[in-house]
């Protein structure tokens, strides 16, 4: 690993995405897991496109840009990360239905711990030589658990047992998830600066491609099978925002993946999609105010 800075940084790695989950968690009950059966075709199209088709797309993206192996198997960590709670504040601020991106982080969250070790280990013995030896092995699935699902469950069960306490902690810990997330993107950048350009140069194009070609099917897969706006708008910023956090937080912990390689693509992902989400966001927005007839 190159000079990534103290060690303390990569040691406090996985506390720093579990206050991201247990923000997360804070702002879930029961009853999001639930609602999934109130908006049955949005949340599996959703489910099934970030879980399927963005890898698989995600693939053939780094194929055609010619990625390097370690950035290859960077975006395919990113493309199996779960959508990031940046996600529900687009939503809200665009119009979507954010009771379904919620569910859908939820969810996605949960179905991460299983997906994301299968997605990296399937790269990795493909792009790297070595890379059952530094690949995500099935056996890291519980480390996985507790920087996930662990901090959700604590969140979730302060909001069930202390609402109050819940409901201070809340703002609070969303800022510093925003702190974490910026500070985590920026240890990344600023350890690989000699190379930053490059790093850009190469995996820029395919970041920026992915991430519109994510918001795009997000939105249009559901839309086309007759799902309604606001829907349709909670599952493109779902499928497009992804949680670079987890992503990064996977590449650099010294017991998982162990690489700052591996992590940029997730830096760059996490710059990016914060430009074009809004671009996304302002494009549908717009078409949606045109007199036509909606969908149920």
């Amino acid at each position: 690993m190159s000079a990534m800075g103290s060690s303390w940084i990569l040691a406090s790695l996985p506390f720093a995405i579990g206050i991201v989950m247990f923000g997360l968690g804070l702002s879930l009950t029961l009853d999001d897991f639930r609602r999934v059966g109130q908006y049955p075709k949005a949340a599996v199209l959703a489910l099934l496109c970030q879980i399927v088709l963005l890898p698989a797309i995600c693939f053939g993206l780094v194929l055609a840009f010619g990625l390097p192996p370690e950035l290859a198997v960077g975006m395919l960590l990113v493309a199996a990360s779960p959508g990031g709670p940046a996600a529900n504040l687009f939503s809200h601020l665009f119009g979507g239905n954010v009771a379904l991106n919620v569910t859908l982080t939820a969810i996605n969250s949960v179905l991460a711990v299983v997906a994301l070790p299968i997605v990296v280990n399937l790269s990795a013995g493909y792009f790297l030589p070595d890379g059952a030896a530094i690949g995500l092995q099935f056996d890291k699935i519980v480390q996985v658990f507790a920087m996930v699902v662990v901090p959700v469950v604590i969140g979730m069960l302060v909001r069930a047992l202390a609402p109050e306490v819940a409901q201070r902690l809340n703002l609070p810990v969303r800022a510093l998830s925003v702190v974490v997330l910026v500070g985590v993107i920026y240890a990344v950048l600023y350890s690989e600066r000699e190379n930053l350009l490059g790093y850009f140069v190469s995996v820029g194009l395919a970041a920026l491609a992915f991430n519109i070609v994510s918001l795009l099917i997000g939105y249009s897969v559901p839309r086309l099978a007759g799902v309604d706006h606001r829907a349709a708008t909670a599952a493109g910023f779902e499928i497009g925002i992804h949680n670079t956090g987890l992503a990064i937080t996977v590449a650099l912990s010294p017991t998982l993946l162990n690489s700052a390689e591996i992590a940029i693509p997730g830096a760059v992902y996490g710059i990016v999609m914060f430009f074009t989400a809004t671009g996304f966001g302002w494009l549908i927005s717009r078409r949606a105010r045109r007199p036509v007839v909606e969908a149920s």
